[in-house]
Parts: C-alpha cells; structure tokens; sequence
C-alpha cells in the first residue's frame, strides 16, 4: 500500500524542488546559449559566448532571489491589483473571520487578506512562508460561493501555504519576469545593430550572436520555463485539494466550490501576467488551449473526482 505524504513530506519535496529549479534555471539556460550561437559561430567561440554570458546570468539568478525573497509577494498583489482588507472593515469581516477561523484549524498563522475587485472566481496565496503569507479573493468569489464552499477556497490556499508552495510559486513568477525583461533589451539592441552600415562585419557578427542569445531567451521563456513549471505545479494542486478538505472535513464542499469556479474563473487583471495563472485555484484566463505538458493545473473533472472519492 502507497504510503501517504504528510505535511511535512511536501514541504521536504517543495524544498528539494526549489533548490533542483534554482540550479536548473541558469544550467539549461547557458546550454540553450551555446546551442544556439554555436549555430552562427564556431564551437569555441560559442562555447566563450556562454561562459561569458554565465558569469551575468548567475549574479541575475542571485539577483532574482533576492528580489523573490524581499518583494515577489507585493510584485504578485500589485499586478494582480488586489488591496489588503482588515477585520474592522464591515463589508468583509466576515470573510476575514473565514480566513481566521481555517487558519486556526490549519494550525498556521492568519495570513494577510487580499480583495480583487473583479466579479469573476478565483484565488491565490503568495508569501515567503507562513508567518508572512496572504491571501487573495477576488469580489466574486466571496459573493457567489456560500460559507462552506468559501472556507473550502481558503483551506486549499492555507494548504499551499503550510506545504510552502507560496515561496516556489514566488521565485517562479518572478524570475519568469527577469528573463522576459531580458529578452526585451537583448531584442532592442539587436534590432538597433540592424541599422549598421554593411561593410561593419564584425559589428554585424556580434549582432547575429546576440539575435542568437535572444533566440536562445525566447525558447526559454517560452518552452523550456512552462515545462519546469507545470512539471511541479499540478501534483501540488492536487495535495493542496486533499490537504484543504482535511482542514474543513468537507471535500464535498470544495469540490462544489470548484465546479462553481470553473464556469467563471478569468480574472482580467491577470490577463496580461501569464506567469500568475499556476498559483490561482483555476487558470485565470480566459480559456487554456494548451496540450497536458503545459495545464497549469489538473482537469477540474479530476480534482472534483478525487474529492468526492475522499467523501
């Protein structure tokens, strides 16, 4: 018989996947490099190429988690345009009761409250960990779910929280943002060196191998970065479903909760913040077109199945 995960498994494993994903990023990163301009350049100048772009890439890795660590959590509230509410504002006292109430059964600290003022449903926890996490509801979803369905969002948001997803989630989407400012200035320069008179050949060889670094960039950003990600991202969905219906003893009533989501999830301030879909209850868009390899999350149907199952 399988044996199965405690709390404590999940956050050696979030632990583990956060170290393997810090190294991984610069590694594969550097190897796209020297792939890439190797095909413009011969093998030892690419090969300089990336050596020379590795010493940067590591001091902007270093970077990177620094920022993640000190502002990742403000960075993810402000783009998603949430403002923190408190347990003397009237119109959401209850809902902060709510998230009181489950962080007590949770045995976690009560985390900070966020609102997001669009009518649609989702939700997302963010923080370094949980004596400094929030929690963010979007308008809709506290007025079109009812009190159990409610505390089910909040308790599988709690569960990131207590199984350290948060800091992941906030590394992720945050160094997801250097990269793509970084391809943006690489590109810039590029397109600047297009204008050079033709008989500047060196200047236009420099030109094809940073085309080739932003090549490299763009694959990625585009491929390499959403496979590493939904790569961790679904299992950890579906131990936050599980763990979030132990701390209420209703998965009935989440999987309610999700079915409800499901229909209206799309959350427009994240329509231009793709890196943020992974860590809401469900895809904020507007709809995932996108093969099993690159789901941010499970298929609803699943985490609906597997919650009814544990009822």
């Amino acid at each position: 018989m399988k044996p199965v995960k405690t709390v404590y498994d999940h956050i050696r494993s979030n632990n583990i996947k956060t170290a393997v994903l810090v190294a991984l990023f610069p590694i594969i990163f550097i190897a796209l490099v020297f792939l890439f301009v190797w095909i413009v350049e011969p093998i030892d100048r690419a090969a300089d190429v990336a050596v020379h772009v590795a010493v940067p890439t590591i001091v902007a890795c270093l970077a990177w988690m620094g920022i993640s660590w000190a502002f990742g959590d403000s960075m993810m509230l402000n783009a998603a345009g949430a403002h923190e509410i408190h347990d003397d504002d009237p119109e959401y006292r209850d809902v902060f009761r709510s998230v009181e109430n489950v962080a007590i059964a949770a045995g976690l600290p009560t985390p900070r409250v966020y609102i997001i003022d669009d009518a649609s449903m989702n939700a997302f926890a963010t923080g370094r960990g949980p004596h400094d996490a929030s929690v963010a509801l979007t308008r809709g979803i506290i007025k079109r779910l009812n009190k159990l369905e409610l505390q089910g969002v909040i308790a599988h948001e709690m569960a990131h929280i207590g199984n350290r997803d948060i800091r992941l989630d906030m590394m992720l989407i945050t160094g997801i943002g250097v990269t793509v400012f970084a391809a943006d200035i690489i590109l810039r320069i590029v397109l600047n060196g297009m204008g050079i008179r033709r008989d500047e050949n060196d200047n236009r060889g420099m030109v094809a191998v940073l085309f080739m670094v932003w090549v490299a960039f763009m694959v990625f950003n585009v491929i390499i970065t959403p496979i590493l990600r939904m790569a961790i991202s679904r299992e950890r969905e579906y131990a936050a479903d599980a763990t979030g219906a132990k701390i209420t003893r209703n998965p009935h009533a989440l999987a309610d909760a999700l079915r409800k989501i499901s229909t209206d999830c799309r959350v427009e301030s994240m329509d231009k913040v793709k890196s943020m879909a992974a860590v809401c209850i469900a895809y904020p868009g507007a709809r995932e077109f996108v093969g099993d390899l690159f789901a941010t999350h499970p298929p609803v149907e699943k985490r609906i199945r597997r919650l009814e199952q544990m009822g």
